[in-house]
């Protein structure tokens, strides 16, 4: 029986030497060339699939609330060390020294003043977050289905100033004036909806409540940008050309402890500026760059950096668990929840 060659690269080398059976059509260049597509495009792996909206915005709410209780005094720290100015004078040494201090007059629970308010903005904020960024990257994502660096930068810039507009502004706003109220000497708020009472009170409205905004949309929009920047870049040099390849929970861990530690040193100035902008004695500054203004005039510019071992430890911990948690949930409702 008459064989056909097998040349090297196409379908009859991958193959072996293939028989031509009389009364079959013949295989001519056109067929090898035809066999070769059909075995390669067998071999190489489909284009990644999409994340619905529905299903991040689901995951995302889940994250943030369960990441939030975990690491809130973590957070209660830093924005007590961002709102404890020099010139006033400090009233905490150190990190350990606030921790101490915060036991020794309000008990454990004192590092979990706040919480409630957190809490209820970090399930939406979350939820707002991996929802805006599906829905922008997948816009931006190419045929197979890969989303590049640059694009993910743009995303994640885009997640943080919708979070930061719909719930982080007013929501930071309240976390940091229960916090400050809890160390002033005779504490105005007896509870989470009698301080939001208050709060809106003072404020005259709601919209009282967006104090800092500009700060808050630079803060939010600076970290998301390099948190996912820096995910999806380091996600895209693990999976290499198979955007299938499983990423178990340790290195997803490992990859958002890494943002995150990117995203602190990148724009803690920032986060001290949102704080004092928000804090009960926001007053007294005219706007962003008048705050910042006057905290290098008068703490120095290292004073931008308040708070960020604490934030940094927080942060790390924040973006791990969220990023972890996120994707397991996620490929959780991809077996229950069928949008393809």
């Amino acid at each position: 029986m008459p064989e056909i060659p097998a040349r090297s690269g196409s379908a009859a080398a991958l193959l072996g030497r293939v028989p031509r059976v009389p009364g079959c059509c013949r295989w001519g260049g056109s067929g090898v060339a035809a066999a070769s597509g059909r075995v390669l495009a067998a071999a190489a792996p489909g284009p990644a699939k999409l994340t619905h909206p529905g299903k991040a915005i689901l995951a995302g709410g889940l994250a943030g609330g369960i990441e939030i209780c975990i690491t809130f005094p973590t957070e209660y720290v830093k924005t007590q060390l961002q709102l404890d100015e020099r010139a006033n004078p400090p009233r905490y040494k150190s990190i350990g020294d606030c921790v101490r201090l915060t036991v020794q007059d309000h008990g454990v629970r004192g590092l979990y003043r706040g919480l409630s308010s957190l809490l209820y903005g970090s399930i939406p904020k979350s939820a707002v977050r991996f929802g805006m960024f599906e829905f922008l990257s997948n816009q931006m994502k190419d045929l197979d289905g890969k989303l590049n660096s640059r694009n993910s930068l743009l995303c994640g810039l885009g997640a943080g100033v919708a979070e930061a507009i719909l719930v982080v502004c007013p929501m930071e706003t309240i976390k940091v004036k229960f916090i400050h109220d809890q160390s002033s000497s005779h504490p105005r708020y007896r509870g989470f909806y009698h301080g939001i009472r208050e709060i809106v009170r003072t404020l005259r409205g709601v919209r009282g409540t967006y104090q800092g905004l500009t700060a808050t949309v630079l803060k939010q929009g600076s970290n998301q940008a390099i948190r996912f920047f820096v995910m999806i870049s380091l996600r895209n040099w693990y999976k290499g050309d198979d955007p299938h390849k499983e990423m178990n929970p340790f290195i997803t861990a490992a990859f958002g402890a890494t943002a995150g530690a990117a995203s602190v040193f990148g724009n803690t100035p920032l986060d001290v500026i949102k704080t004092r902008m928000q804090g009960l004695e926001a007053r007294k500054y005219k706007n962003t760059m008048d705050c910042a203004y006057q905290i290098i005039k008068n703490e120095g510019s290292l004073a931008l950096y308040k708070g960020t071992v604490p934030r940094l430890g927080r942060v790390c911990l924040d973006v791990a668990i969220v990023f972890v948690i996120y994707e397991e949930v996620v490929k959780l409702l991809n077996k229950v929840w069928k949008t393809d």
